[in-house]
Parts: C-alpha cells; structure tokens; sequence
C-alpha cells in the first residue's frame, strides 16, 4: 500500500512535544489513541500562527470537527522521546480541509507515525456550512490546492 494518502508538502509547520508519562501504557510505549492528540496539537499551533486561532473561529460561529481521521503506525514513541510533529494542509474545499501529519523521534529521525485528519465546517447549530471568506483565503494560502 503506498504512502500517497499521507504526502508532505511545504510549508510545513513543525511542532516539538516531549512524551510525558502519562502518554504511556503499561509497556512504555505511547497508547496509540495519543497520537491523535498530538496531531491535534500540532494543528492548533499550525492555525495559530497560519491563519486563525480556533478560538477566533469560533468566535465568528463556527467550529472545525474531525468527520475523517486516519492513521499509519510504524514504529513506537516511549516515555521522554522528543517527537517532532510535522503538520501541512492538503487541501481546503468550501466547506472542508484536510490537513497530513508525519510524526518522527528527533535522537534518531526515525519516522513513527503518518495521518490525516478532514474536518467539516459547521455552525453553532451543528449543521454544514462553508468556511467564512477571509478564513477560507487564510487558509489557501497555504495549502496544496490553490486556486
């Protein structure tokens, strides 16, 4: 199965997170539902920084929930890795985007983990909407898809 659904692309935004602990099962090893969160992260700060805050999103009305998630394991993060989380977005259409991730341990550059996350827009109501224009033109600037 080839890795085309995960491809990177710049600009890429790049995320440090240290394992705690707590993100760890019994073995030692981060659970793998975790990674979502990191993802999660990653994004956040990728948002920040590149077009709006969800906060401010939010503040316009709207909200940004996963309705696609996927994710491709290949090896394990332990307690105290340093992963860099490297987050780009593939695509933004009207009403969704798509953003890919590559997780990989910075002592050695082994790559962990590949994903993708698709969210929809929605109102405050829950229901499909498009994404308000000066976020839908924040967010092309810096996907793969521009118009």
């Amino acid at each position: 199965m080839a890795d085309e659904p995960f491809e990177m692309h710049e600009p890429l935004y790049r995320y440090r997170h240290r394992v705690i602990y707590g993100d760890t099962d019994s073995g030692g090893v981060v659970y793998y539902a975790n990674y979502l969160r990191y993802f999660e992260a990653a994004r956040t700060e990728f948002m920040r920084e590149r077009a709006f805050s969800y906060k401010e999103i939010e503040q316009q009305g709207f909200i940004l929930p996963v309705v696609e998630c996927h994710v491709r394991y290949k090896a394990s993060a332990k307690y105290d890795d340093l992963l860099l989380i490297e987050t780009c977005l593939l695509e933004v259409k009207s009403r969704t985007c798509r953003f890919n991730y590559r997780i990989i341990r910075e002592n050695d550059g082994k790559m962990l983990v590949r994903g993708y996350t698709t969210h929809a827009v929605v109102d405050i109501n829950g229901r499909l909407t498009k994404f308000p224009a000066m976020v839908l033109g924040a967010l092309r600037e810096h996907s793969l898809d521009v118009p």
